[in-house]
């Protein structure tokens, strides 16, 4: 007994309470806190001067009587905001961008529809991404005047109508109606890629075996899309709505480069540059941007207001 209790003893270490780390120093803390903000001195110095500096600048602007070329320039108050608002021709350009809110409608439909198409195993589906994908990647200037060559009398369009025996007399960039609705019809075109890469990088992030249960239960494709792709893929459709209307509002490049605004194809963005560089008006032309700026905030707003944009768990 006494032998056995005196290795036990010798082989038992005492318990020991383990002292808690010691503080860092406070030198090490500081750096800890001000690393992330080191790193962030470059972008944020980029986006203060070129964005909310120019923001500030266009706000001061739009209460004054700049030209834009003049050093002088005088606080004319809210007369260019009063100006903007009591002309009716300033804002009816914006009955233009409804073409290009249908546009971006169909656009969309058409995205989604190809997205869901080309997510499930079918023969050359990276061919087709390649090929939907591609006008994005053009720059916009290139188009534009890829599709003046195409609307215009005699050009692609005409020779290859002519090709299934239709000969027609008609400007395609003639008349408002047509000259908007081939415009917009070019927008589908080129930005049907942007939307169909999100729409397919939506629909393929969710797991497959929601897809495979659903077969198991016996669901076709148009029930597999209605309760797991579309449910899924609903925060992705939100933004792509979002950047579908702020873009119809501020739709600039396609329309400027084929008609520079002319057989009324003029939208609010056309109309404020003219304002700027044409008339020489910088201090309307601000005020107009500014307007323009606040209803795509607004819009969005709402937007996100009457579909707000909840978590999708499907598993």
């Amino acid at each position: 007994m006494t032998d056995t209790t005196a290795r036990l003893s010798v082989t038992k270490e005492p318990v020991r309470n383990t002292p808690a780390p010691a503080p860092a120093p406070r030198r090490a803390r500081v750096r800890r806190h001000l690393t992330p903000w080191i790193f962030l001195i470059a972008p944020l110095a980029l986006l203060i001067t070129f964005t909310y500096a120019p923001i500030v600048n266009m706000i001061a602007y739009s209460f004054t009587d700049w030209d834009g070329v003049s050093p002088e320039l005088h606080y004319t108050g809210v007369e260019n905001y009063t100006e903007l608002f009591t002309r009716s021709e300033l804002f009816e350009v914006f009955f233009v961008s409804g073409y290009y809110l249908v546009a971006s409608a169909i656009q969309i439909v058409a995205a989604l529809y190809f997205a869901t198409i080309l997510s499930f195993d079918v023969r050359f589906r990276n061919f087709f991404k390649g090929v939907l994908f591609f006008p994005y990647l053009i720059n916009g200037v290139a188009i534009g005047f890829v599709f003046l060559y195409f609307f215009q009398d005699g050009g692609t369009l005409d020779s290859v109508l002519a090709l299934f025996g239709y000969h027609s007399d008609h400007a395609w960039l003639g008349t408002p109606f047509s000259a908007n609705s081939s415009l917009a019809a070019v927008s589908i075109w080129r930005y049907l890629g942007l939307n169909f890469v999100l729409f397919l990088g939506a629909i393929q992030s969710i797991p497959g075996e929601l897809y495979e249960a659903a077969e198991l239960d016996g669901a076709n494709r148009w029930q597999q899309f209605r309760h797991i792709i579309a449910p899924g893929i609903r925060p992705v459709l939100t933004l792509t709505v979002i950047l579908s209307v702020s873009g119809s509002l501020s739709a600039f490049e396609i329309p400027y480069i084929m008609t520079g605004g002319a057989t009324g194809t003029e939208t609010f963005v056309i109309q404020t540059v003219k304002l700027a560089f044409q008339f020489n008006k910088t201090g309307l032309a601000s005020a107009a941007a500014l307007v323009l700026l606040l209803i795509i905030l607004l819009v969005t707003w709402l937007q996100r207001r009457l579909v707000p944009d909840d978590k999708v768990d499907l598993v």
